[in-house]
């Protein structure tokens, strides 16, 4: 009876944490300059920083897609 009731906490234990995380994160687009081209591109995940020709435009983060796309067309980098 005690092994049973000592299993039971541990499973609860160790399943807490997988039901506090019920929302997705919600996905945020960053601005990338390739130094090569002089395009800037909208990117979904962070840029590595290890990356020689890839540089962030911006130190902006956008919540949509559209958002990044319309700052593109004002930041300096990207209109040479």
């Amino acid at each position: 009876m005690k092994r049973t009731l000592i299993c039971c906490c541990f499973l609860m234990i160790l399943d807490g944490p997988g039901l506090s995380q019920t929302a997705k994160a919600t996905p945020v687009f960053y601005i990338v300059l390739n130094s090569l081209t002089k395009n800037c591109t909208v990117v979904d995940k962070m840029p590595r920083t290890d990356t020689p020709n890839i540089t962030v435009a911006s130190d902006t983060i956008y919540k949509t897609r559209a958002e990044a796309e319309t700052a593109i067309q004002t930041l300096t980098p990207c209109k040479q």
